[in-house]
């Protein structure tokens, strides 16, 4: 019998570390179709940074670190989440490797006892509108001890990972592979990977590699090691002049969630009909883009949030038949989020930190 309430980690409203409460709250209740999962991992990104921050507002123009970093306006910004406005007091937590332990009346039995993740990009009127909901951006995530979802977002593993291990996956892994499923990778071609260092980075790295390209990633020096480790053919730093190393029209594809002033670069990069295509901007959302850069050369700017339907049976998939491994850099205590996020956005990681909810 689940317990009348659970630990979870409430974000009150925009603003500082001040608004991660740490606290006691009901315990979710379940509805039809939905199954109700205890949380065993769940990973950090830079999501539930920006949605803190109310980032995603059009009146951000700094970088995820710089907004953090200027003490950011505690009043909620009505356009500061990803698709509406963000529901708080909500509880945040887009990655979440958990254990089912109930399911409404009609919902498949054999889920109950299953360790499983939930795919965090959940489309509200199926794969034909790209209209979507995200776990821990619009509903209650997994910052907390127990959760409820859609049993259809639901996928059970079988794999040896640990569940920290696990808790990497959903979102860094589900966007890099929405990416380059939507940018169409190809075996052969040469794809330029930013910020490769970082979650979704390292999993584009990793995720490239497996679908037969050449990898060419930019990290910090202190990171480029570990970046080669993963598959990396060949890894830059972030102040390498590329144009001159790898000259213009060299890349067939480039996969950017840095954006900022590195941006028009990357076009030069591109080869005549090469594709751009990212799900992020950390360093600053507002980029010069020269309009000859892009037509003159046929370039295809692909733009991504909502996961295509097979992203996530692939990752399940993959992890299954042991083709991808997950880069943990450390576990910190759900009551640790602070902490953690703080750590977080110093970027001297690589891969993943994940939070471990109390297990009684």
């Amino acid at each position: 019998m689940a317990p009348r309430s659970m630990k979870a980690v409430v974000t009150t409203g925009n603003g500082g570390y001040d608004k991660l409460v740490y606290k006691e709250v009901p315990m979710p209740v379940i509805g039809p179709g939905e199954v109700l999962i205890k949380v065993l991992a769940a990973g950090i990104n830079n999501t539930e940074v920006n949605t803190r921050l109310g980032w995603y507002s059009a009146s951000v123009t700094d970088s995820t670190n710089s907004t953090s970093d200027s003490q950011p306006d505690e009043q909620q910004t009505e356009d500061g989440g990803w698709n509406k406005p963000t529901p708080f007091p909500f509880i945040q937590g887009t990655d979440c490797c958990g254990e089912v332990i109930s399911a409404a009346d009609g919902v498949d039995s054999s889920l109950l006892g299953k360790r499983v993740l939930v795919r965090a990009c959940m489309r509200e009127s199926d794969f034909d509108l790209l209209d979507c909901v995200w776990l821990g951006s619009d509903i209650d995530g997994a910052f907390a001890q127990y959760l409820k979802a859609p049993a259809g977002e639901v996928f059970p593993v079988n794999c040896d990972w640990s569940d920290a291990e696990l808790g990497t996956i959903p979102c860094a892994y589900g966007t890099s592979e929405n990416m380059l499923h939507r940018a169409v990778l190809k075996a052969g071609e040469t794809v330029l990977i930013t910020g490769a260092s970082g979650g979704v980075g390292s999993a584009t790295v990793q995720l490239a590699k497996r679908r037969g390209a050449r990898v060419i990633a930019i990290a910090g020096e202190d990171k480029q090691q570990a970046v080669a480790g993963i598959g990396a053919d060949q890894v830059l730093g972030r102040d390498t002049n590329l144009l001159e190393v790898l000259g213009e029209q060299s890349v067939d594809l480039v996969v950017d969630n840095v954006a900022g002033n590195g941006f028009p670069t990357m076009l030069k990069l591109l080869k005549r009909g090469g594709r751009f295509v990212s799900s992020g901007a950390i360093a600053g959302p507002i980029v010069e883009l020269d309009m000859r850069d892009m037509y003159l050369k046929d370039i295809t700017l692909i733009g991504t949030t909502a996961w295509e339907e097979p992203v996530f049976p692939n990752l399940i998939r993959y992890i299954e038949q042991g083709e991808i491994r997950p880069l943990l850099a450390k576990t910190f205590p759900l009551s640790g989020i602070a902490e953690a996020q703080q750590e977080f956005l110093l970027k001297t990681h690589v891969g993943k930190f994940v939070l471990i909810p109390p297990q009684d």
